[in-house]
């Protein structure tokens, strides 16, 4: 594997405040019913599967013989945890709307804790987490590329601006552990990569349709929504398209996460967050970013 290195802080931001307990629209991002949920959708994941994710990288904890490494895992395992933390908070948003999260965070720790963790190898959860960095890290840069929030409601575009950024710092430190640690190979590296790969798009449309039951949607105005989302992603030039190429970049041998650098509204959002500890300012600032 070739050697990568890049000088850049991973930094715990706790105590946040978003506005979460604010007036927010049902429908926060272009008033579009798939969009918001498809965001939606992905938050009520985030909070075990953080905790999966952390639970799959401490796995290792103890093999850690790097005092850099081991310190950045520290890091990881704080800003995971406030991940985790904020987007409880906003779920219970989704709670009030009448959609059943405490059911789809019981089937996330059922299929992450007791099926993924009771059958397969700790080495095979460790590559399915580094894989699942690579595509929230792949997300952060192409959804910040293509401007998707640029629309949103200021608060949940700081709250998924700041989700990114945090993401991105710490990127590569749940495949260096698996790399330099774990001693993965290739082809368990790619496994991960496979589940994942089918697996979470999966899960999170299952869960937009739950979503749109409870919104009163009809079939068939579901099947509609599904249909205009799934173009929405998947259509030349949609949102996938363009991050295709990062993604199939895991595929090379000599892969390593800090290959693709990182985000252009980092630094214009580092600068703000830092200045005024204001994590919307920040949001409004990167967003200012990507419009220059």
């Amino acid at each position: 594997m070739q050697s990568q290195t890049i000088d850049h802080p991973i930094v715990p931001r706790e105590k946040l405040d978003f506005g979460l307990d604010g007036d927010i629209p049902r429908f926060w991002l272009e008033n579009d019913p798939f969009k918001t949920r498809f965001f939606d959708a992905m938050s009520t994941f985030f909070p075990e599967g953080e905790r999966f994710f952390i639970t799959c990288v401490r796995d290792f904890k103890d093999q850690i013989t790097d005092p850099k490494l081991l310190a950045e895992v520290k890091d990881f395992t704080r800003q995971e945890g406030q991940h985790g933390m904020v987007h409880r908070q906003f779920n219970d948003r989704l709670t009030e709307q009448g959609i059943r999260v405490d059911a789809i965070e019981k089937t996330t720790v059922w299929m992450l804790f007791k099926l993924a963790r009771g059958i397969l190898s700790r080495k095979t959860t460790l590559s399915i987490t580094a894989a699942f960095e690579h595509m929230t890290a792949l997300m952060a840069h192409g959804f910040e590329e293509a401007k998707v929030m640029e629309k949103a409601d200021p608060r949940i575009r700081a709250m998924y601006t700041w989700h990114a950024m945090e993401e991105v710092e710490h990127k590569a430190v749940a495949y260096d552990v698996m790399q330099k640690v774990a001693k993965v190979g290739y082809f368990q590296r790619i496994l991960g990569l496979l589940i994942t790969t089918v697996s979470f798009p999966l899960a999170v449309m299952m869960v937009v349709n739950r979503m749109f039951k409870a919104d009163g949607f009809g079939f068939f105005k579901r099947a509609g929504l599904m249909m205009g989302g799934m173009w929405w992603l998947y259509k030349p030039g949609g949102l996938y398209m363009p991050i295709l190429g990062h993604f199939l970049a895991y595929l090379k041998p000599g892969f390593h996460p800090w290959q693709t650098g990182q985000m252009d509204g980092y630094a214009a959002w580092l600068e703000t967050f830092d200045r005024t500890r204001d994590p919307i300012a920040a949001g409004n600032a990167a967003l200012m970013n990507q419009r220059a």
